[in-house]
C-alpha cells in the first residue's frame, strides 16, 4: 500500500521536499459541470454582470496561478500554460481546464482549481436567476509527467 507523501515519519504533515526531483514537462486536464435549468441557460447571453462564460474562464486561468495560495502543501509552480474552455450543454455548462508546467511536481492541483473557480464564478454570475444551480463532477481527466507516469480516466 502506497503511503501518503504529506506526512513524515513521526505522522506530521509537511510540505513534500521535491528538491531531489528531476524536472520534467508535465500537464493536467480537469473537469468540472454546472447543473443550470434550461431557461436559465438562454439568459446567458443577456446577463447584466457580463458574460458568465468568458469572466469564468479567465478566473479558472487566474486561480491556476494562485493554488499555491489556496491549498496550504501545494508547490509554488511557474506555469508555462494555463487555460479553460466553457461550453453550453442542454443541462448546463461543460468546463475543462489545462495547465502545464516543466517542474519538480504536477499540475493536477492547479488544472483542478482552475476547473472549481471557473465552475464556482459560473454559479457567482447566474445566482440571482436560480440559487439551484449545482456543481458537479469535478475530477482530473487526465495527466502526463512524473515519476507515477501517466494517468488517464477510465470512461464511466
Amino acid at each position: 500500500m502506497k503511503k501518503l507523501s504529506h506526512y513524515d515519519r513521526a505522522g506530521r504533515i509537511n510540505m513534500v521536499d521535491v528538491s531531489a526531483k528531476a524536472e520534467t514537462k508535465r500537464t493536467a486536464r480537469a473537469h468540472a459541470f454546472v447543473r443550470i435549468r434550461p431557461d436559465v441557460l438562454e439568459k446567458l447571453p443577456s446577463n447584466p454582470k457580463g458574460d458568465p462564460l468568458e469572466i469564468a474562464r479567465i478566473a479558472g486561468i487566474a486561480a491556476a496561478k494562485k493554488t499555491s495560495d489556496l491549498i496550504p502543501l501545494c508547490h509554488p509552480l511557474m506555469l508555462t500554460h494555463a487555460d479553460v474552455s466553457v461550453s453550453v450543454e442542454p443541462e448546463g455548462v461543460r468546463i475543462v481546464s489545462t495547465a502545464s508546467t516543466t517542474a519538480q511536481t504536477g499540475v493536477e492541483m492547479e488544472a483542478l482549481t482552475a476547473a472549481a473557480v471557473a465552475a464556482l464564478t459560473v454559479y457567482d454570475m447566474t445566482k440571482a436567476l436560480d440559487k439551484g444551480i449545482e456543481i458537479q463532477d469535478l475530477y482530473l481527466l487526465e495527466k502526463s509527467g512524473g515519476k507515477s507516469g501517466d494517468f488517464r480516466r477510465k470512461k464511466a
